[in-house]
């Protein structure tokens, strides 16, 4: 960007501005595709994450481009057919925009794109963590692996120390956008679904429902492990072809079918390997949210509540964060169909 003083607004302070306000970003693009306005003219729909968060916004078709990469500030041209133009994801931008409204929605609208220099401004130092420390995520789900008895805490030692899934597994991400969508969400959520789904699970067992908290703890902890063929980090989160077209449910059931199939866990417990899929398989708790089958057992049934809860209270909280000081009720939530109120 230029190297005047200009306040740079975090995405945070974006999403509780006003509409017409003006604002200044600097963040790495984590999506961007060209697409075309009802007049048929060609603008972008980009995404751009800071440390604090991403917001989703347009660079129409008479959008300023600028290169700064030198310190200057030169005019660059037809931002469609210019080259540098077509690879924006994982790259640091500079961008001045405003707020709009369309349908009752904000929408952000960047009128000037800044090119600025990725070794002053890495793309990286851009990339939103999970507000929980790695090390106190990574010894809770430590903690939940050893509470579970043998066969169950051999088999995830093997994953995650002998296979060495954990170096991935606790940096990857949860989502793309919707829920943990940072460094450090795949663990985050898999952790507070584990522990939500333990409590249920004990819960019941006191109630007298026959169920395997191990199992419960277990299945947990792995059923997002396909996110780690689906998604990657580039430097922010994005998905690979596989997750669009075969999903994470899917890859997550090849990856566990293999990981039983080598560490033998149906000579040490014949059940137990068609129990982990059968829960992975069906965590979303229903077809139309892509689990191939529905819940079919108590332990099944625990740990895609769980999931479920963790989703929908994450949008609720990182919604209600975003509003103004002086508003009760959120934006419309089209993933979870509802608004929501700050209480």
């Amino acid at each position: 960007m230029e190297e005047k003083k200009t306040t740079i607004n975090k995405t945070s302070e974006i999403k509780k501005m006003q509409k017409d306000d003006r604002f200044y970003a600097l963040g790495v693009v984590t999506r961007s595709n060209i697409r075309r306005d009802k007049n048929g003219r060609p603008y972008w729909d980009i995404a751009i994450m800071d440390g604090e968060g991403s917001i989703d916004g347009k660079i129409w078709s008479n959008g300023l481009w600028y290169a700064c990469e030198d310190g200057g500030k030169d005019t660059i041209g037809d931002p469609i057919s210019d080259a540098r133009t077509t690879i924006l994801e994982g790259k640091t931008l500079g961008l001045q925009g405003q707020i709009g409204e369309y349908k009752g929605q904000a929408q952000y609208a960047f009128n000037a794109v800044f090119y600025v220099d990725q070794d002053k401004y890495p793309p990286y130092s851009f990339v939103q963590r999970s507000p929980i420390s790695t090390e106190k995520l990574e010894k809770e789900f430590m903690d939940l692996c050893s509470s579970c008895g043998e066969p169950l805490k051999g088999f995830l030692d093997f994953v995650f120390d002998t296979k060495k899934y954990w170096n991935k597994f606790k940096e990857w991400p949860a989502a793309v956008t919707h829920h943990h969508a940072y460094v450090g969400g795949l663990l985050e959520h898999s952790v507070a679904t584990s522990r939500v789904a333990n409590y249920i699970a004990k819960t019941y067992q006191l109630l007298g429902v026959k169920i395997n908290i191990d199992l419960v703890t277990a299945g947990a902890l792995l059923h997002d492990i396909g996110k780690l063929e689906a998604y990657t980090l580039n430097p922010a989160p994005n998905m690979v072809t596989e997750g669009n077209i075969i999903d994470h449910v899917a890859l997550g059931y090849r990856i566990l079918s293999n990981l039983t199939e080598e560490y033998g866990l149906e000579k040490k417990d014949q059940k137990l390997p068609l129990a982990l899929a059968h829960i992975l398989l069906s965590h979303h708790g229903s077809k139309e949210f892509g689990s191939p089958v529905l819940p079919a057992t108590p332990e099944a049934l625990v740990v895609a509540a769980a999931d479920d809860l963790d989703f929908k209270i994450f949008c609720c909280q990182e919604s209600v964060a975003a509003l103004e000081e002086d508003k009760e009720i959120t934006d419309f939530h089209f993933a979870m169909q509802r608004r929501f109120w700050r209480g």
